[in-house]
């Protein structure tokens, strides 16, 4: 069905699910698998491997012919500014969690996201070992493997399960030690997306992370019911000249306002 602008987002994000799927069995062949692998430059430091570009030019070719006349941002692609010109953005990474990727782990996928005038509004991200296919459209819910999710709407951090930095676990420990702390999910995108299915009730992110690991996320977490945000409450911005952001936080309405305040220091009301 088009929208008022004229864009069929329900057939695009169909397109998109494919394309994801596809995008997983191809990464899956390389998986357990020697593959050359190399650091990035320019200070950066993390892994890189030919998964990555393979399944990076994969995702371009189809997402250009998908939908036509959007920007291209992708981490495994060198940035070009055209992109912030374009009212339509594709922002993708190939491969969130290639260390997990490249140890054998099975908590990496693929995440892609159209964003529109800097907010997402169709995502969909892949884990292919598990076989998890999340998807999402503005205003429509998210599902994962077809069948409607939400995030857990409880208020209380006793008993919560959490997942994040070891850092920002231990001082959020220190004021709130009733929570669970669960184990680390290497996939930035994906420890967000199992808040929109409620499987983690708060995920922290730490500063550095980058469009391509939150724009699918953060879709899909907002549609399942959540809040994902700076720590300071910040919607997230997207297709900016800098495409970085600060540390971040998603959980239920009321957790997020708990632990939003415990990170700035506020007094928390008793409950």
């Amino acid at each position: 069905m088009l929208a008022s602008d004229g864009i069929d987002r329900t057939a695009i994000a169909a397109r998109l699910t494919e394309i994801v799927s596809d995008a997983g069995r191809l990464a899956l062949q390389f998986f357990k698998s020697p593959v050359k692998t190399w650091l990035k430059g320019a200070g950066d430091g993390s892994p890189v491997s030919e998964a990555d570009i393979a399944v990076d030019l994969l995702m371009k070719e189809r997402l250009s012919a998908a939908a036509i006349g959007c920007g291209w941002l992708s981490e495994e692609t060198e940035d070009d500014s055209a992109r912030l010109s374009s009212e339509r953005v594709w922002v993708v990474d190939p491969i969130d969690g290639t260390r997990a990727f490249l140890a054998g782990r099975p908590d990496w996928l693929i995440s892609a996201a159209l964003v529109e005038r800097g907010r997402p509004t169709i995502a969909a991200l892949y884990a292919p070992v598990t076989d998890e296919l999340f998807a999402a459209v503005r205003g429509q819910g998210a599902t994962l493997n077809g069948v409607a999710i939400a995030v857990d709407k409880g208020a209380a951090l006793a008993g919560a399960r959490v997942a994040g930095p070891r850092s920002m676990l231990e001082r959020l420990s220190a004021q709130a030690p009733g929570i669970i702390v669960e184990p680390r999910v290497y996939s930035l995108a994906l420890r967000f997306a199992r808040v929109a299915e409620g499987r983690i009730d708060i995920a922290l992110g730490g500063g550095n992370s980058h469009d391509w690991d939150l724009a699918g996320a953060d879709l899909l977490v907002h549609e399942a019911g959540g809040v994902l945000t700076t720590m300071t409450g910040e919607t997230i911005t997207y297709n900016l000249p800098q495409p970085r952001h600060e540390a971040l936080l998603a959980a239920s309405p009321p957790r997020h306002r708990i632990v939003s305040d415990i990170i700035a220091g506020r007094p928390i009301a008793p409950r």
